[in-house]
């Protein structure tokens, strides 16, 4: 198949599937290799940077979405979208990002980081599908975990969690959980002051004093 005939199904499969479409599900209705298929979308995303086009494709982990561009959201909002915008208190976000950064996290490692209940705000995350269950911790009572979905890639404009800025000052450990890193700060010790000759000094005090 012509690359151009593969970018055109390529195109039409996304703009009918009107959601992220996976490399593999690609690769099964063109009958294709994964490099195949990632040569002709990339070739598909030049083709719409290049012209004066309204689409974009972007990435979100192992699949791709056709969308509009971001520059011409005002014009499209007001006649299309008519449904709420995530309103996230600073609550949310903060458990938001302890989530994005702690794959797999519970509710009680949540609150341990937080120090508060975080049960309204993690179902409100839940409710905006931000985030969802990520199966189910091998610990005592099976306790359910959280990772963010594609949505949260989405909302925040980048193709997966590893584009996340690095935390300062942590680190993630063997089980992708946050750690503190231990910071030894190398600080010199301020030089003491020479000491004066005491005994100099008195002599000179009893000398004057004998005058």
């Amino acid at each position: 198949m012509e690359i151009d005939k593969i970018k055109g199904v390529i195109e039409a499969i996304l703009f009918a599937a009107g959601r992220e479409v996976k490399i593999s599900e690609l690769m099964s209705s063109l009958e294709l290799s994964s490099e195949e298929i990632i040569n002709a979308v990339e070739s598909l995303k030049l083709d719409y940077q290049n012209e004066n086009r309204g689409l974009s494709i972007i990435n979100l982990n192992d699949a791709y979405q056709l969308c509009t561009k971001k520059e011409y959201y005002d014009y499209i909002y007001p006649i299309f979208d008519k449904r709420n915008k995530p309103n996230l208190s600073n609550a949310a976000l903060e458990t938001l990002s302890i989530i994005a950064y702690n794959p797999r996290i519970t509710r009680a490692e949540i609150e341990s980081i937080r120090g508060v209940n975080s049960d309204g705000t993690i179902y409100k995350l839940l409710d905006y599908e931000l985030i969802e269950e990520a199966g189910k911790l091998d610990a005592p009572g099976r306790p359910t975990t959280y990772k963010t979905t594609n949505e949260f890639l989405k909302m925040f404009g980048i193709s997966s969690l590893d584009e996340l800025p690095d935390l300062p000052r942590y680190k993630l450990d063997e089980n992708k959980q946050i750690v503190i890193d231990e910071i030894i700060e190398n600080v010199e010790e301020a030089p003491m002051p020479e000491r004066e000759d005491v005994s100099n000094n008195n002599e000179d005090i009893k000398k004057e004093n004998l005058n």
